[in-house]
């Protein structure tokens, strides 16, 4: 497994990592259990890097990972977390006293005295733009409740604002082949700053799996029935803002365009792991199964250059009118 750094943080990662977002429940129930034979499966396959937020499954997702690596201490794991949207979006929340009191909960779901890294959590861009929030974050970092921060971003305005900040670590941004324009400008200025640069949604809510049709029913519990529409919050964590249908169709494209033998999902993976700048993808899982084959596709070999060509038409084609002007 390739391992990449986030310079800001002096650590390394796996370069496929894991998203949780599942284990709290909000993809359909995954039992402890299960939760356990994800995390095992991916540790097993070399990943060493799990994103979480306190909000999955109000803090269940925080409290599987820190039982999980507390019974496995051999393990060396950077867990990210993200906070800020277990209250309503307004900017006056974010406060230095709420952010205390937010990795406070934190650090004991996780079980551990620092956060190796804590994310706003796609906050209002009036956020981003407050110099009192960074102080606050900076003085999270001093108090070493964090070992250091990072933002979680919608649009790649937001992505600009915060690659901008000097304490930024890391940013999380949507990318995936239906998803293009961090390309543009995004990626490059992480990369020249030095902001670690975490994938998240690498699969589309996993249309780019190429396992869904136009009359796939999803769970009443799971965001790809609640939220196609942007009902519970931004429409782009959903299919990454695509309409269902829309990104049904391009995923039967995309899966042609497949390698001899690879699957579209590891394809797609492969496709953002390739990227200059990106440092992690982190995809999420519901099985060890699924856990295993996300981690294989980083051996994949590098798409050639026809195929990410490919890529761009499928986009502009089918996907850019719907996205490319909003995020």
């Amino acid at each position: 497994m390739e391992r990449r750094a986030f310079d800001r943080l002096g650590r390394q990662v796996s370069v496929v990592g894991l998203g949780t977002w599942q284990l709290g429940g909000d993809w359909g129930e995954v039992s402890e259990d299960a939760a356990r034979e994800v995390l095992d499966a991916s540790v097993e396959s070399g990943v060493d890097f799990f994103d979480t937020a306190d909000v999955y499954g109000d803090g269940r997702s925080e409290r599987l990972i820190g039982d999980y690596l507390r019974a496995r201490p051999e393990l060396d794991v950077l867990v990210a977390t993200k906070m800020g949207r277990r209250v309503e979006q307004l900017p006056e929340h974010y406060t230095l006293a709420n952010f205390r009191a937010w990795t406070d909960r934190s650090r004991t779901n996780l079980g551990v005295d620092r956060l190796d890294l804590v994310q706003l959590h796609c906050p209002p861009a009036a956020v981003i733009d407050s110099d009192e929030v960074f102080d606050a974050l900076d003085t999270l970092v001093a108090e070493e409740r964090v070992a250091g921060y990072g933002v979680s971003v919608e649009s790649c305005d937001e992505a600009l604002a915060a690659i901008a900040r000097p304490g930024t670590a890391s940013l999380q941004i949507i990318l995936n082949p239906f998803r293009l324009k961090p390309l543009e400008r995004v990626l490059p200025a992480a990369a020249a700053a030095g902001v670690g640069v975490i994938v998240r949604v690498p699969l589309a809510s996993g249309l780019l799996s190429g396992r869904y049709t136009v009359d796939t029913v999803f769970a009443e519990s799971d965001h790809r029935t609640y939220n196609r529409h942007g009902e519970a919050f931004d429409q782009g964590e959903t299919f990454s803002g695509v309409d269902f249908a829309t990104g049904v169709a391009a995923a039967v494209e995309f899966a042609e365009l497949a390698p001899e033998g690879a699957t579209s999902a590891a394809t797609a993976l492969r496709w953002a792991v390739q990227q200059p700048g990106v440092t992690s993808v982190i995809p999420g899982a519901r099985s060890a199964e699924q856990a295993g084959a996300n981690a294989a596709a980083a051996g994949l070999p590098a798409l050639p250059e026809s195929t990410l060509a490919a890529v761009r038409d499928l986009y502009d084609r089918r996907v850019r009118a719907q996205v490319h002007h909003r995020w």
